[in-house]
């Protein structure tokens, strides 16, 4: 089928979302994804991008993974999406997986088919566990635009659609204990809710003990710790689960994104069964047409094959390191402007803070050299660098190569 770019994108502002494609064209990035292969974009004209974002972790194992695609045609030829009401071989079989792939006591798994609904399912989940309705979550937060998921979320996704509720939704300040104990000291909230290394908010890492002193909290106040690892899961930061390499066991894990193996939507949220219990008293209380699809189920399990071979772990240390050398070597070159680094495994946040919004035209500089990572939404100084699993080292210098020629351009662009 041939496209034209003009009219996709003007059909784009007409019928699909005019503010979203202003920006990207305000901001220097005219893309419109044609041909994709691995961790490369083209762009409809032909501009060839280096995928370092991976739409979050979406595309950890690479974009049309030859893999994960075999396993959903091979799939389609036994399976459909199924039907939510019956047991099903695929979901038996990938919520068996989860089981043996989390820690104690995580147990039973709620399949669905985006983020913000496996959000929604983890909190629904622990207001029943608990029967109450408050939820901590961090400033800065955000774990989905769906109904209970954006009212955990920063006032940025919150507040256009009036899902600001003080009472049941709680944010505290990341790395603060004090507060965390402040809200949880009444023993009536239901979950404390975190990514393990919160994406949006530029990948700020936990201090030393914050995590496991946050876990001990909730066990003191009989609060749920729900652990969004939607961006930090699955070998990211070297780890089954970003959650492990900080030593906590959440009473509720969820994810999303990567688990999909960007070739079909599917999530899981892991739970206790002092969680799950709802399950015996009332299976049909919660349902989803498509959470669990047969296909999907292939495809993830798939997806979790690849991400916990030997070799894959591997890898991700040894590209971290090389990685990390390479970005410290041109941070020292631009210190002026390239001002440290934020770093667990292959997930990075690069600052970028003499200016409060330095990591914008980073972004468009890199994007002209053929690399494409995003600003952090809520803290637009640092740049999300998120390169995937399977990257080797060719890769990994021609990816420093181009961040190198990048930020020396926004570099001058920004000091002059």
């Amino acid at each position: 089928m041939n496209y034209d770019k003009k009219t996709i994108l003007e059909d784009s502002i007409a019928y699909w979302n005019p503010g979203k494609t202003r920006f990207w064209q305000e901001a220097g990035v005219p893309l419109v994804i044609g041909k994709r292969e691995m961790y490369y974009l083209w762009d409809m004209e032909g501009h060839r991008l280096i995928d370092c974002h991976l739409n979050g972790g979406t595309y950890n194992v690479g974009h049309r993974n030859p893999e994960v695609i075999q396993a959903m045609v091979d799939g389609a030829q036994n399976f459909d999406i199924g039907n939510h009401h019956f047991p099903a071989i695929m979901r038996a079989v990938l919520c068996k997986r989860m089981d043996e792939l989390t820690p104690d006591p995580l147990q039973y798994t709620v399949l669905g088919s985006s983020g913000g609904e496996a959000i929604d399912v983890a909190i629904k989940c622990a207001r029943y566990a608990t029967k109450r309705t408050k939820h901590v979550s961090i400033m800065k937060a955000y774990h989905g635009h769906t109904g209970l998921a954006v009212g955990t979320a920063d006032a940025k996704y919150a507040a256009p659609f009036l899902m600001q509720k003080p009472g049941e939704f709680i944010h505290v300040p990341f790395n603060d204990l004090g507060a965390m104990e402040q809200a949880l000291k009444g023993g009536d909230v239901a979950s404390v809710i975190m990514e393990t290394i919160p994406a949006t908010y530029g990948f700020p890492l936990p201090a030393e003990g914050y995590l496991p002193a946050v876990r001990e909290l909730c066990s003191k106040y009989g609060t749920l710790y729900i652990a969004d690892e939607v961006q930090t899961g699955l070998m990211r930061t070297g780890k089954m689960w970003g959650i492990e390499t900080f030593g906590v066991t959440p009473d509720i894990l969820v994810s999303a994104k990567g688990i999909s193996g960007g070739i079909y939507p599917i999530t899981a949220t892991v739970m206790s069964a002092a969680a799950a219990n709802w399950m015996n008293e009332d299976g049909f209380a919660h349902i989803a047409t498509y959470g669990g699809s047969e296909i999907g189920c292939c495809v993830a399990m798939k997806t979790l094959e690849i991400v916990t071979r030997p070799e894959v772990q591997a890898n991700v240390a040894s590209i971290s390191r090389y990685l990390r050398e390479g970005l410290d070597r041109i941070r020292l070159e631009n210190s002026d402007f390239f001002t440290g680094i934020r770093q667990c495994g292959v997930i990075m946040g690069l600052e970028f803070g003499v200016h409060p919004e330095g990591a914008k035209p980073v972004m468009k500089h890199l994007y002209q050299h053929g690399v494409w990572a995003i600003f952090s939404a809520l803290d637009p100084k640092v740049l999300q660098f998120k390169p995937g699993l399977l990257c080797d080292k060719a890769l990994c210098d021609d990816i420093l190569a181009r961040m190198e020629l990048g930020i020396k351009g926004a570099r001058k662009e920004v000091l002059g």
